[in-house]
């Protein structure tokens, strides 16, 4: 049996820094879920097709997280957790700051330069948040730990869904493509103003309150040892470890897959219930909502249900295995995501909200598990899992494509319904191998 001190979930000496980190988890995801709202936003703003605003995500999962999880591990091993940390969140602002001048070109591709400088900051803020949570206590008890601090993370993508709503879609204009294209350009610019001018200023807002948050973490000098950086990088013998372990190799396999799942279901969430409900008109016979405005409710419910399922999920992991509950939700999602392709109507949005019930678990808990027993790896092995993020680029440009190609957003669900049944697949393998 565990004694007192394994089985606690913090140390009592290290609380307020692991209060401090888990602070992170909230912020990126503001800026998560503020970005999935925005291939709404820019599709209605532009007059994009599905593939087109899918652009977003590609170059925040692909473009960001991709390409900076592996050099941010190398700067967090080289200097400390706190430097990464403090590196990533002022990208992150600068990011976010960004918007400004991009709006003043009204150019597309300066936006997506902004949010690919802003992703490179959240990659940065992950790969030292999450191996350093799983760090601050015994392995008994680590993958328990990091779903606790990811539960704040959907709290932050809530947030970050309301200021949207509020500050973002509100602010959209109801004309559509087809009425846009018969403006003068004239009108159209200054339609086109007005509703980036809300993209910007509350990205701009977003950005200026990083800073103040990047001022104090800087003034801290109370940030604990635990995990620090320290001895030689040596990448050969660093990954020939890691990818001998099959629980850490798959792990980051159905990492790739469960992030291109999860980011394909809330990207496309308002798009879905717009269609499915009829939402365009709607808003026609009613004043003060845009139709975007109207379905992100039901995205703020997906959310709010991903939240509380995580610290249910969280308490069910004293009683239940994690690589076993993780089996049971994929497969639950896999049930829920066939009747948004085929049931459509209410139920198929119902169905769509609770598939963030089940997805809540899963990625911490594919990260804890596949770190599981690394040592002085994690550091590298924990960049593997954010460089993993790149699923959230490929699989949504997918599922774009999948829409645009059959001229059906229901269709397009069979890319998360397939990535689902590789996370039960590998919830299995952990089970049988023992890596829970």
């Amino acid at each position: 049996m565990e004694n007192n001190h394994n089985s606690r979930l913090v140390p009592s000496g290290i609380i307020f820094p692991f209060i401090l980190i888990t602070i992170l988890f909230f912020l990126w995801g503001v800026a998560n879920n503020m970005t999935d709202t925005l291939l709404s936003a820019f599709k209605r703003i532009m007059s994009m097709s599905d593939s087109q605003t899918a652009l977003i995500q590609v170059v925040f999962y692909g473009a960001g997280y991709g390409l900076l999880a592996i050099p941010a591990a190398i700067f967090i091993k080289k200097y400390t957790y706190k430097a990464g940390i403090l590196l990533g969140l002022g990208l992150y602002s600068i990011g976010a700051i960004l918007f400004f001048p991009a709006k003043l070109t009204a150019d597309y591709f300066w936006f997506l330069a902004a949010i690919w400088i802003l992703s490179a900051g959240l990659s940065i803020l992950e790969t030292a948040a999450n191996p350093y949570i799983l760090s601050m206590g015994s392995d008994e008890t680590a993958t328990r730990r990091l779903n606790f601090a990811q539960s704040f993370n959907p709290i932050g993508s809530i947030t970050g869904i309301l200021l949207s709503q509020q500050f973002i879609l509100s602010k959209l204009n109801k004309a559509g493509a087809a009425e846009r294209s018969d403006m003068s350009p004239e009108m159209l610019r200054q339609i086109q103003n007005g509703e980036l001018n809300a993209v910007t200023m509350t990205y701009v807002s977003l950005g200026l309150l990083l800073i103040v948050i990047w001022v104090l973490i800087a003034i801290n000098r109370k940030m604990p040892k635990t995990a620090e950086a320290g001895g030689p990088l040596n990448f050969r013998s660093t990954f020939g470890r890691l990818f001998k372990k099959k629980h850490y190799a798959w792990g980051v396999v159905a990492q790739f897959f469960y992030v291109g799942a999860q980011i394909g279901v809330w990207s496309f969430t308002i798009r879905y219930v717009m269609k499915e409900l009829n939402l365009e008109q709607v808003a026609a016979e009613i004043s003060g909502k845009t139709a975007e405005q109207m379905a992100a409710t039901y995205y703020i419910a997906s959310l709010v249900l991903f939240t509380l399922s995580r610290f249910i999920c969280t308490w069910l992991m004293k009683y239940i295995a994690p690589a076993r509950l993780l089996t049971s939700l994929a497969l639950l999602a896999v049930v829920f995501t066939s009747l948004v392709i085929y049931a459509g109507g209410h139920v198929g949005v119902y169905a769509l909200v609770g598939i963030s019930g089940c997805m809540s678990l899963m990625f911490p808990t594919i990260f804890g598990l596949a770190c599981r027993g690394l040592g002085e790896d994690t550091k590298l092995g924990g960049s593997g899992l954010i460089l993993a993020i790149l699923g959230g680029a490929v699989f949504t440009q997918l599922q774009g494509f999948v829409s645009d190609a059959t001229g059906s957003i229901n269709f397009a669900f069979w890319v998360p319904l397939i990535c689902f049944v590789v996370i039960a697949w590998y919830g299995i393998l952990a089970k049988k191998h023992s890596f829970n």
